[in-house]
């Protein structure tokens, strides 16, 4: 029997985030993931009069690609995989992992390869600058794992996330999105945090499931050099196979002077990848409401009610400080209770503590609000909550983002 959220998921992959239109070509690319699901979303683009074209890939064969080619073969690899990405309007990409850990023994300088010829030229140049595009996890027993659910208690959780009504969150952070646009300096404190920064005149993103799925923030980028304190993250994060905890970073005019972690060795190979890694690309706030948890993924994990996220690395375009780095690497503190609390401040004006908003303005975006609609602005519920969409398919006064590179 199939499962009947497969084709809720579908549906919206295809109108809500990729908007696709009759003729259009689109490339699935999907990851360790079952051919049930596949089937679906090539079902829904072909009820869109769209043309599907698909390729399956697995981790297990990658990662002895990834090993052992060589930087000739790496070319080749990305020149055949540009020119079909070129020939897309559209792009679906779903990554299953049965083992999060699959790169973990890939070195470091084979995934400088893979980011020199593929995911710079491919999918940062054409897929995310040229088509539509979104990409999601699917879940497996390996991410239950990671969540530490039962699998069906996992699925039960991916599917309230991936399929809630984004279009009434769309709607409830154009506040937020506003309000950053509008600040110069931000302080974000909590335990052995204590960090401040400007992001005057850079513009904020609002993030509602066109790109990414799950979704839920709103990013922006620190003014380079302006970056000056000590920051001590809470959650655990994976980076290019590898799982770190406890990293503490302290910075000094915008660069990362001092490094720690539990593999303080290897984060700091990492931040020497070249000299954008020690500076910051982005900064984000989460609030999906149905993500409460870490679960060393960082589409979810970005997303925490209650987080944010703080990003060694290269700038978004849309969102732009200058920085310029083959790392971008979303590292997530959580700011709820439960984690030991935190503070942010806009101006010197507390806007959110211990993971809850405080300002009239800003009611909307806590939990219980998106969880049931979209406030009408005085921190209680509309009944209908759904965002307006312009005749391109782009929301009103809601700036369409262009994250998930890494993916």
């Amino acid at each position: 029997m199939k499962d009947t959220r497969l084709n809720k998921l579908a549906e919206m992959l295809t109108t809500h985030s990729t908007r696709l239109q009759k003729g259009e070509k689109v490339l699935i690319e999907a990851y360790d993931i079952p051919e049930t699901f596949t089937t679906e979303l090539v079902a829904a683009v072909c009820r869109r009069g769209a043309i599907p074209i698909v390729e399956t890939k697995h981790n297990y064969v990658l990662r002895e690609i990834y090993r052992h080619l060589d930087d000739r073969g790496f070319k080749l690899w990305g020149e055949i995989e540009k020119f079909r990405m070129q020939q897309m309007d559209a792009y679906i990409g779903v990554r299953g992992s049965n083992n999060i850990s699959e790169m973990s023994d890939v070195s470091g300088s084979q995934m400088k390869l893979l980011q020199k010829h593929i995911f710079q030229p491919v999918h940062h140049e054409i897929r995310v600058a040229k088509t539509k595009w979104v990409v999601l996890r699917y879940p497996t027993p390996s991410m239950a794992q990671q969540a530490g659910m039962s699998s069906e208690a996992f699925e039960d959780f991916y599917f309230n996330v991936c399929t809630m009504d984004y279009g009434r969150m769309s709607r409830a952070m154009q506040k937020l999105q506003r309000r950053m646009e509008s600040t110069d300096h931000i302080r974000l404190k909590g335990p052995d945090t204590d960090l401040q920064f400007s992001i005057k005149k850079i513009p904020a993103i609002a993030c509602g499931g066109q790109f990414n799925i799950p979704d839920g923030e709103c990013f922006t980028a620190p003014v380079k050099n302006s970056i000056n304190g000590a920051i001590h993250f809470n959650t655990p994060t994976i980076y290019q196979g590898v799982t770190f905890s406890n990293i503490r970073l302290e910075f000094s005019k915008g660069k990362v002077v001092n490094a720690t972690a539990d593999k303080t060795e290897r984060l700091n190979e990492i931040l020497d990848t070249d000299a954008g890694a020690r500076y910051v690309g982005e900064f984000a706030i989460g609030f999906n409401p149905y993500v409460t948890k870490p679960m060393l993924d960082i589409l979810f994990d970005e997303k925490i009610a209650g987080s944010f996220h703080f990003t060694p690395g290269n700038a978004y375009e849309d969102a732009d400080n200058g920085n310029r780095s083959q790392v971008h690497w979303d590292m997530v503190m959580i700011q709820t209770p439960e984690y030991g609390g935190g503070e942010i401040w806009f101006d010197g004006t507390l806007i959110r503590k211990d993971g809850r908003f405080i300002t009239q303005d800003l009611l909307t975006l806590n939990p219980e609000n998106l969880m049931e609609g979209v406030s009408n602005g005085n921190g209680h519920v509309n009944g209908n909550g759904h965002a307006k969409v312009n005749g391109n398919g782009k929301l009103k006064k809601v700036k369409l983002h262009k994250k998930g590179v890494r993916a």
